[in-house]
């Protein structure tokens, strides 16, 4: 019977589901964190009647078909870059990108990475660096006595050393954009990467026309709404429980024709 393979991809496509919102559940409080989404599309169909086509010689076309679909597959999952709510943290170095927009960060091995997770502090070197140590592109440099920072909208990074009177600017940051987001694949650490799906990352001071604005002193919270992901996850368990019960009426159905064929 297709019924018993046709339900068992649709229990394989709600397992998958389950582990994404599972996933987004789980990272409900860390920074940065974009909530995804399976996307899912149906598989080939098995033609028993075309349609178009005469359905005998010299007789009228028929005018509909008889397609039976042979169940669903997983064709994405999707990262979803909506912005998260904006958390104070009175930390001179945590910043975050109120609209479009990546941190740069550069990976052990050279790479530039981007990320919306702007938890910053100083290596040993002063340097500004993430939590995990990657250092921010472009590299700023902090000098040793410094007692106050201030980052503007537009990513001037502006000091006071000692008891100065006035503020020195160290450096400027400056954030990516990308023409397709979802196209980023994820590497986790609140990390991503580009891919030929994101496009070329095109980097700008921030508040640019198109570009977001930094925040100083907040952090972007993750953009998962728990009441969703509930109801998400309710919506999952039914699907999950009717193709379960699709597998055990055919199995039953096929008993019955077993038994009348002895």
């Amino acid at each position: 019977m297709r019924a018993l393979s046709v339900a068992a991809t649709g229990m394989d496509a709600q397992q998958t589901n389950l582990e994404v919102i599972a996933n987004n559940i789980a990272n409900i409080n860390t920074t940065g964190y974009k909530r995804a989404r399976a996307e899912f599309s149906d598989l080939l169909y098995q033609t028993e009647r075309a349609q178009g086509v005469p359905n005998r010689a010299n007789q009228a076309i028929v005018p509909e078909g008889a397609n039976i679909g042979l169940g669903v597959q997983t064709s994405a999952v999707r990262n979803i870059h909506t912005q998260g709510q904006l958390t104070q943290t009175q930390n001179d170095l945590d910043m975050a990108v109120v609209g479009r927009g990546w941190f740069q960060v550069q990976s052990p091995d050279g790479t530039t990475l981007y990320s919306r997770a702007g938890s910053f502090n100083t290596n040993a070197n002063g340097e500004l660096v993430t939590i995990d140590g990657y250092a921010v592109v472009p590299n700023i440099t902090f000098p040793a006595n410094v007692t106050e920072t201030v980052i503007s909208r537009s990513g001037q990074v502006s000091v006071r050393i000692g008891n100065a009177s006035t503020f020195t600017q160290v450096g400027q940051l400056t954030i990516a954009n990308f023409a397709n987001e979802a196209g980023l694949k994820p590497l986790g650490d609140n990390l991503f990467q580009e891919t030929a799906a994101s496009g070329t990352a095109t980097v700008a001071a921030p508040d640019d026309p198109g570009f977001g604005y930094l925040k100083q002193g907040y952090l972007e919270a993750s953009n998962v709404d728990a009441v969703k992901e509930i109801t998400d996850l309710i919506s999952a368990q039914r699907a999950y429980e009717m193709n379960s019960k699709v597998i055990t009426t055919a199995d039953e159905m096929a008993s019955i024709v077993s038994k009348n064929l002895k």
